[in-house]
């Protein structure tokens, strides 16, 4: 018997799920509040590939971002720049960090493998200084 085909994501659906990941995980420092959100919006089996490390599961994925915050100011944030692309399970998001009313400290893209709307894997891309 044929099982129902899987409806693809919306854009909408994308743009939900890349910024509540920009929001909820790499912008929260309640280590509490950023668990629940991996566990909601990340595959049990997901995978974190930034420039210098690779982090496998949810325990892996919030000690990544646990060790990144710690090292960033209080007042530092990650914020959206452009709209979310995104189709076939893959979408994007470009973002810049910094302090609230700073200049921008990084900036950069992260590509998300989306599968049944969790994020199977997240490449953070960042880019070149000065650029």
């Amino acid at each position: 018997m044929n099982e129902p085909a899987t409806q693809p994501m919306t854009t909408e659906e994308y743009e939900q799920l890349l910024h509540a990941n920009l929001v909820r995980v790499f912008g929260e420092r309640d280590r509490a509040r950023r668990r629940a959100a991996i566990a909601e919006l990340y595959a049990s089996d997901a995978v974190l590939y930034e420039p210098d490390s690779v982090a496998s599961g949810h325990q892996a994925i919030d000690q990544a971002v646990e060790t990144l915050l710690t090292q960033l100011p209080p007042a530092f944030v990650f914020t959206a720049q452009g709209p979310v692309v995104g189709h076939h399970g893959v979408a994007r998001l470009r973002w810049h960090a910094g302090p609230v009313d700073g200049p921008v400290a990084v900036a950069g893209t992260d590509v998300a493998h989306v599968t049944a709307g969790r994020i199977q894997s997240l490449y953070v891309l960042l880019d070149p200084a000065g650029r």
